[in-house]
């Protein structure tokens, strides 16, 4: 692919659907390669808007107002960062051969959906997954849970960030568990995955990266990325993450299996179990995840530089610089146009960096920024992340 001059007849336009932290870095990554970058979100200034070149505002499920922005817009790649999106819009642009959908619309259709994606890991790829059932009322729910075996984990099958995700110890508690799900979910739906607790060590996030070299498709991945979780949301990343050789050898066939399996070119998120030398298969993301947000810290080219690479067709280099971790920064109040204070303090732990978002709105439990860090090992950077974080104080205008 030729690399034009934005805002030219040459230039290589690209449509990021969905326009959060992570798209953000994205875009900064295609600009510095001469991309035109398009931010598209439900609400204004979303942080990609912040940086791309043009934005729009629309509802991102609704098919016509979707169809309309990529006609308009004329992009040459899409790029979807979201999972509410009208996919089959995507499929459609796809078939016409009107644009490259990023990795293919197939996995943004599957991936989006709990349901296809867990079902092509464990009913068609034969992938070990933890057990699971998926029920469409609180009725279901409950036998799905009893048919399991307490505890079980409930999922909106679309939904992201931990967003109505919910254990249950008994099954009187599975009424609660349906109507929080069905409230935290991306879009309307009256389906809810019921997963099976698995005894594992750690869980990590396997960066892996499609792309092109000498016209042929290949995978690298990146160092496996250690991360903790609360409620389902991610609080704290490192990289790397101990494992067995046997264990990550396993990690990256399962990998290498489920995002051969979606196709396409960028960097796909997959999430693993692990315990010894045993690996399950999670969820997978295909685009740069959440977690990933560490390399910008640890590796010679950050996931999203990954990204923006390989969606080019350009080569990629995966490999790890230093030792570093993350930690995230909560907006811990419900309001609009916060400040931050503490960031100066935060700058002085040694090897810290901040990436604060520039989200307009700020809710107790939503990601305003991350720190990031180094270290001689994973401990002593996810501990300068952690302070680092503790240090920035989100204040009212």
């Amino acid at each position: 692919m030729k690399l034009g001059t934005p805002l030219s007849d040459t230039a290589v336009r690209v449509m990021l659907l969905g326009a959060g932290e992570l798209g953000k870095e994205v875009a900064i990554e295609l600009q510095r390669l001469g991309a035109e970058v398009i931010a598209v979100d439900r609400y204004p200034n979303a942080p990609a808007m912040q940086v791309a070149h043009r934005s729009h505002v629309i509802p991102m499920t609704d098919p016509q107002v979707l169809n309309g922005v990529i006609m308009a817009e004329a992009p040459h790649i899409i790029v979807p960062e979201i999972e509410a999106i009208a996919t089959d819009v995507l499929a459609q642009i796809e078939a016409a051969g009107l644009a490259t959908v990023i990795p293919t619309a197939r996995a943004s259709q599957l991936t989006m959906n709990r349901e296809g994606i867990r079902r092509l890991a464990a009913e068609e790829l034969g992938l070990p997954t933890s057990p699971y059932a998926f029920a469409t009322s609180a009725m279901e729910l409950a036998e799905a849970a009893h048919s399991i075996g307490l505890p079980v984990f409930i999922k909106p099958v679309m939904s992201s960030s931990g967003k109505g995700q919910s254990m249950i110890e008994s099954l009187e508690d599975a009424p609660n568990a349906w109507a929080y799900a069905q409230s935290g979910g991306r879009v309307e739906t009256a389906t809810v995955i019921v997963e099976g607790r698995i005894d594992f060590d750690y869980e990590i996030t396997l960066l892996t990266v499609r792309s092109l070299r000498d016209g042929q498709v290949r995978t690298d991945f990146c160092a496996p990325i250690g991360h903790r979780q609360v409620k389902g949301d991610y609080v704290e990343s490192w990289q790397p993450q101990a494992m067995s050789a046997a264990a990550l050898a396993s990690a990256q066939d399962i990998a290498g299996k489920v995002t051969g399996a979606l196709g396409g070119l960028g960097v796909f998120g997959v999430e693993l179990f692990v315990k010894g030398d045993q690996v399950w298969f999670s969820e997978v993301s295909p685009r740069p995840h959440d977690t990933g947000l560490v390399t910008l810290a640890t590796q010679t080219m950050s996931e999203f530089a990954l990204h923006a690479r390989a969606i080019l067709g350009l080569p990629v280099d995966v490999s790890q610089r230093d030792i570093g971790a993350s930690a995230v920064i909560y907006g811990g109040m419900e309001a609009t146009g916060i400040a931050f204070e503490g960031v100066a303090e935060a700058l002085s732990v040694p090897t810290a960096d901040l990436r604060l978002f520039g989200k307009p709105e700020a809710f107790e439990r939503r990601r305003m920024g991350v720190a990031l860090a180094r270290g001689a090992t994973t401990d002593e950077a996810r501990e300068r992340a952690v302070l680092a974080a503790s240090l920035v104080k989100p204040t009212a205008a």
